[in-house]
């Protein structure tokens, strides 16, 4: 029988697969029905069909965009999914690699009942711009 951290590691691998796949309906279905993320403290996509949208805006930014699984650890029902993103800005053509983390809060199915996304927005712009 799989333990709590083989769960939310298989979890982790999973949620990468999703965003790496171009679906922004997968990636929603992560989330508890009323879940949500916000990013670097902005406003937060409430909802599957709101997190479905954003997901899809970064489609739309990066037709190639691969996310890759660093790391994941838990304490409880709280869990850190550190992450690699990478792809070619649409406009630009610049290739952007950046980090970052998501700070997880968990339902007892292992839904994403909130997260809070973290990654450096100035060196991200600086990579689409080819600064």
């Amino acid at each position: 029988m799989a333990t709590a951290q083989d769960r939310l590691q298989m979890l982790a691998q999973a949620y990468a697969i999703a965003w790496s796949s171009h679906d922004p309906d997968a990636v929603a279905g992560f989330f508890a029905e009323g879940g949500e993320i916000s990013i670097n403290r902005g406003e937060a996509h409430k909802g599957r069909a709101a997190i479905a949208e954003m997901a899809r805006g970064f489609y739309a930014d990066f037709p190639d965009l691969e996310v890759r699984c660093d790391l994941m650890r838990r304490a409880g029902d709280h869990a850190i999914f550190v992450w690699t993103l990478e792809g070619h800005h649409a406009q630009t053509g610049n290739r952007v690699i950046t980090g970052g983390w998501e700070e997880w809060e968990l339902t007892d199915d292992y839904k994403i009942a909130r997260s809070l996304k973290w990654f450096d927005a100035a060196d991200y712009q600086r990579q689409i711009d080819g600064d």
